[in-house]
């Protein structure tokens, strides 16, 4: 009798303990919120009416109009097809959209995963043919983590607008996602015009076997939207570590364009890389090598299906070798392999690519493209240099011993 009691004392001490650990998670969890999940952040297309409605070519100040977003200086809530002057201000997508007056920002606080990298993809155009940027940056308490300024003074494409991706670093768990418009314009009314924000949270694929190139093959990537036919700009990034296009920088003062097979042409897979705006948008990547060893780098070189006015061309660099490659076009295909050898002379060799030529559509003479890469290899060509490999010679003069 005794036995039994003292079991059941114990059972009942262990629920307890139970019950007590699961308060406790369960109080744990509630008090955090959970990261942010790839895709529009929310109110990202501004599409969420305010409380008193859409205003009708009215200028918000107070921080609390644009549902989920606080706003400082003079921040419009723009309608599409809505006139300044004799001009009609472009609404990437949807019906509204975002201009930011002199010194003007919009913000929203973000959950992220501590250490992890987020791209952040968002439409932006200018209101006015004078000089206009735009400043994206994360900050946490209002200290400053990251930032980039953007210059809008190109425009890619003949619609009057670009997405665009920008990449930071979740150094804690919770930053204040900020687009500032840093300019101070002679006109008040002029100003970027920001839509569709979005953010994915980027993985470092790993080294494929055999391939010194990481993401080689240009499949992770930014945020893109489904019904976005423009591609994703990417601008100028130093930063190898902390890159909307994992493994690469982007080291020129103009973009390059981050394709799709849904809109484009693309060589493999799902994802490939468009150069434009000749030597100003090069692309690189520092890769793992051996010095005084042979190596050889592949690349797919083709047509992006956008009707870039021909001819096509990348001048691709290895370590020391550089060497001009145009694609020819075919009638069964839209790309072609191809191949520079080269010996590295570290334990790091960079490899780079850029379009020789300006290029733009035939159908407008104004949207940039240019030349598309894909699947860019790197690796040992010793052997295939020697005709056969090392092992092989060892076995034949065994067979004939």
């Amino acid at each position: 009798m005794m036995l039994y009691s003292n079991n059941s004392w114990r059972s009942n001490s262990i629920l307890i303990l139970l019950l007590g650990l699961s308060i406790v998670a369960a109080a744990d969890s509630a008090g955090k919120t959970s990261p942010v999940e790839d895709g529009l952040v929310v109110n990202g297309d501004f599409e969420t009416p305010p409380s008193n409605g859409f205003p009708d070519d009215a200028i918000i100040e107070d921080t609390s109009e644009i549902p989920s977003w606080r706003s400082d200086g003079t921040v419009e809530l723009i309608k599409s097809g809505q006139k300044q002057g004799g001009m009609i201000l472009i609404v990437p997508e949807g019906r509204h959209a975002v201009r930011l007056g002199n010194d003007a920002e919009i913000s929203q606080e973000l959950t992220v995963e501590k250490g992890s990298i987020y791209s952040v993809t968002f439409s932006a155009a200018r209101t006015c043919a004078q000089l206009e940027s735009l400043n994206v940056s994360v900050a946490s308490s209002d200290e400053p983590i990251a930032s980039q300024t953007i210059d809008l003074q190109t425009v890619y494409s003949v619609q009057g607008w670009d997405p665009y991706a920008w990449a930071f670093e979740g150094v804690v768990d919770r930053v204040r996602l900020v687009f500032k418009n840093p300019g101070m314009e002679d006109d008040p009314t002029c100003g970027p015009i920001i839509d569709d924000i979005a953010v994915k949270k980027l993985f470092t694929p790993d080294k494929p076997k055999g391939n010194a190139v990481i993401n080689g093959d240009f499949e992770e990537g930014p945020w893109m939207f489904r019904n976005t036919t423009l591609g994703v700009l990417l601008p100028t990034n130093l930063d190898e570590e902390i890159s909307s296009l994992p493994g690469w920088t982007v080291e020129s003062n103009r973009a390059v364009r981050f394709i799709d097979s849904d809109h484009f042409s693309v060589p493999e897979g799902k994802r490939a890389l468009e150069l434009l705006s000749g030597k100003e948008g090069i692309i690189s990547q520092m890769v793992e090598t051996k010095a005084n060893i042979p190596y050889k780098m592949s690349f797919s070189l083709g047509h992006a299906g956008d009707k870039c006015k021909e001819p096509l061309a990348v001048m691709a660099f290895a370590g020391d070798q550089a060497q001009n490659f145009h694609y020819m076009a075919q009638a069964n295909s839209s790309f072609e392999r191809s191949e520079l050898n080269f010996t590295a002379k570290a334990e790091r060799t960079r490899i780079a690519f850029y379009s020789i030529y300006y290029n733009t559509r035939t159908d407008d003479m104004t949207s940039l493209c240019g030349p598309v890469i894909d699947d860019v290899k790197v690796w040992f060509s010793g052997s295939s240099r020697i005709g056969f490999s090392f092992p092989l010679f060892i076995l034949l003069s065994l067979v004939f011993i």
